[in-house]
């Protein structure tokens, strides 16, 4: 059990370190001005792209600013600006809860924890980890289909429960690697190790991805 563990944070550092030089701009790709303005971002996000969720996000902040506006409108007229996102009723539900925690509950302010956080409908564990990973640097896996699908690959993990995933993740790569870890898992996975039709050849992880040996 201890040199699986210690060939499995072998391969966890020369991943990062790896993934690090091929990108190293790797950032979320949501745009992350306010925090209460990603924490929604991060709900409209579930099974859209981000380049999606970042134009509506700023139709829909363009019209109301403040979480007390988005939490006093009916659905009806927040569901029409944030249709293009898809799951169009669980989202809206999920947006002006939120908004109504901001206001009601939280007095303005985003909470660093994942447990209220997951009190929002809508908001699960990957959510809340983006959360409080982004806006306080709280250590957190957001383990998305790229993360699940890239690490099963490389090696990290053998499964692709999204639970399962995160603690594989967490038992071999350090704290201060959480958060980047997903984001340098999005990069890659969209550059490369893509779903369908991977390119292999091209891939900076090609020489010790489990995948290739």
């Amino acid at each position: 059990m201890g040199s699986r563990n210690t060939k499995g944070k072998a391969l966890a550092l020369k991943t990062y370190e790896t993934l690090s030089f091929a990108f190293p701009d790797s950032i979320c790709s949501l745009e992350t001005d306010f925090p209460e303005r990603l924490a929604i971002r991060g709900i409209l996000s579930a099974q859209c792209t981000d380049k999606r969720v970042n134009i509506t996000a700023r139709e829909l902040f363009d019209k109301f600013p403040e979480m007390k506006d988005i939490a006093a409108q009916d659905p009806e007229t927040i569901a029409e600006i944030i249709k293009p996102c898809g799951l169009t009723k669980s989202k809206t539900k999920s947006v002006i809860a939120f908004a109504k925690k901001m206001t009601d509950e939280w007095a303005g302010v985003v909470p660093n924890d994942v447990d209220l956080l997951m009190e929002v409908p809508g908001i699960g564990r990957k959510i809340a980890n983006l959360i409080v990973g982004e806006i306080y640097g709280t250590p957190a896996v957001v383990v998305d289909t790229h993360c699940k699908r890239v690490m099963k690959r490389i090696g990290i993990t053998d499964s692709a429960d999204p639970a399962k995933v995160e603690k594989d993740i967490m038992k071999v790569f350090p704290e201060e690697y959480w958060i980047k870890i997903g984001h340098l898992s999005v990069d890659l996975g969209r550059k490369y190790c893509t779903a369908q039709s991977p390119k292999c050849d091209e891939c900076p992880l090609a020489s010790f991805c489990a995948r290739r040996i």
